[in-house]
């Protein structure tokens, strides 16, 4: 098996699992994970610095337990980090949500405590390359690409929206407000969660055709739809 280019730099000691090679794994899986969560508590989303700490804790321990036990021949493929890997993916798969919006709630959350999972397993097993590849992709996805992303969906043609109208009578004439702005409604769901407010809520997909509003941001957009007087309340859906 070829040498890891960054264990090589480190020295022998990092090597294996000796006392020091084991610390320095935990140490470093930790700072990584603490970074990863420490972005998603000031974002104010459910899992946050320590869960990420422990799940990055239990994954390297895993991966430094799996290495021992195949170096000595007791098993043959990673035994302990599959079994966790696929642990921390059922807990995060039923930490997503759909709120009373109707919008999906801690997907990239739950996909990130996945990562951070397998990149710390990763670590244990002492393929520090990879992982320093890993994480530094994984940091630079969270803290720089969701401006890129946003920037894209805003200019997009096709949005979702969160819609509440002063009455459940003045669907129509909203359907056909929108529809002189030069905006098409694709889809309607009613949200059954305001059922008792006597609001008309809904979750609607639009499609700008107006060649002039394809020149406006959503936000743009939306302002321009509020300004209706059936309009009680709307709001993007992410």
């Amino acid at each position: 098996m070829e040498k890891d280019i960054i264990a090589g730099l480190l020295g022998e000691w990092s090597e294996g699992n000796g006392v020091w090679a084991i610390v320095f794994k935990v140490l470093v899986a930790i700072t990584f994970s603490a970074i990863i969560g420490n972005e998603r508590a000031r974002k104010r989303h459910a899992a946050g610095l320590r869960t990420f700490m422990l799940v990055s804790l239990g994954a390297v321990v895993s991966g430094i337990s799996d290495s021992a036990l195949i170096s000595s021949g007791a098993v043959s493929f990673p035994v302990i980090s599959a079994a966790f890997i696929v642990g921390i993916a059922i807990i995060s798969c039923n930490a997503i949500l759909y709120s009373s919006k109707n919008q999906l709630k801690g997907l990239t959350t739950s996909i990130c405590l996945w990562v951070s999972g397998v990149i710390s397993a990763v670590l244990g097993f002492g393929m520090y390359t990879l992982f320093l590849a890993g994480a530094i992709t994984l940091v630079l996805t969270l803290m720089i690409f969701p401006r890129l992303e946003t920037r894209f969906k805003d200019r997009s043609n096709h949005f979702e929206v969160h819609l509440e109208l002063e009455s459940r009578n003045s669907l129509r004439d909203f359907l056909e407000a929108v529809r002189k702005f030069g905006i098409k409604v694709n889809d309607i769901e009613i949200n059954p969660a305001y059922a008792n407010t006597g609001l008309g809520v809904y979750s609607l997909i639009l499609t700008v055709e107006d060649p002039e509003l394809k020149k406006k941001t959503h936000g743009e957009i939306i302002e321009i739809i509020s300004s209706l007087e059936c309009v009680h309340f709307i709001e993007k859906i992410s």
